[in-house]
């Protein structure tokens, strides 16, 4: 049998619920969709714990043979891009992003693939030398919708795909449908090559040339049915395989 890569996944954090005399205690949070996708892409899925330290971060990383940072409901701190907090700007998780960005910034260091998924994609930008918007309903009143109310696992727009990307080629089309659960987007993407976008011309996605494998999609591949999906993930382990 071949072995299969184990790919590293960032959690959020949460809390168990309070009781009487049992307190509140905090829990790693992660979607058991990422889970499921790398899974069924031929890939060995492990959540990465917390730690606030390089040489133990170097050491989980090492484990791994590709990085997933995920999604979740919050926002990158302007501050991280230059900017000062716009009034619509969202919740933050200090910690998590913090954590994030050593591991982010170790994977591309030891040249992992690397796939970020929506707010994972926002800081893949970020660490790229990007800036966001901190709020496209204000600052793009121009563009259509990117918190879709219909079920996250059906598309709530398309996106062009560039079809000499990373991303085309994984896909093998030029526009594929999307779910769109996001309030923030990429303005300028930095070092990173813009791979994808909605019709509005918000960014849907980006890459890095200079590594082998470094994707970002602002959507939740994960969640949506599809081969042109799954390939996403599919493509990102075989490149944590060592397959072209």
């Amino acid at each position: 049998m071949s072995k299969r890569p184990i790919i590293g996944l960032t959690p959020d954090i949460g809390m168990t619920q309070a009781k009487p005399g049992r307190p509140a205690l905090p829990r790693y949070e992660l979607k058991q969709a990422y889970c499921d996708a790398v899974l069924a892409a031929g890939g060995t899925p492990l959540v990465l714990p917390y730690v606030d330290d390089i040489e133990a971060i170097s050491q989980l990383t090492s484990l791994c043979s590709g990085i997933v940072i995920t999604g979740g409901a919050f926002d990158i701190p302007p501050e991280l891009y230059g900017e000062a907090a716009h009034e619509k700007l969202g919740t933050l998780h200090p910690a998590r992003t913090h954590f994030e960005r050593l591991v982010l910034k170790e994977a591309l260091a030891r040249d992992l693939p690397l796939l970020g998924v929506c707010g994972g994609m926002q800081l893949l930008a970020v660490a790229l030398e990007g800036t966001l918007y901190q709020d496209i309903a204000s600052e793009l009143p121009q563009a259509m919708e990117h918190e879709q109310p219909n079920d996250v696992r059906e598309a709530g727009h398309t996106v062009r795909v560039m079809p000499d990307s990373l991303l085309g080629r994984a896909v093998g089309r030029l526009e594929i449908g999307v779910n769109s659960t996001h309030h923030q987007a990429i303005a300028k993407p930095g070092r990173a090559t813009v791979s994808a976008r909605a019709p509005d011309g918000v960014i849907e996605a980006i890459e890095y040339d200079a590594r082998e494998f470094v994707l970002g999609v602002q959507w939740h591949p994960e969640l949506m049915k599809g081969d042109e999906q799954a390939a996403i993930y599919r493509a990102f382990v075989r490149a944590a395989s060592g397959e072209s």
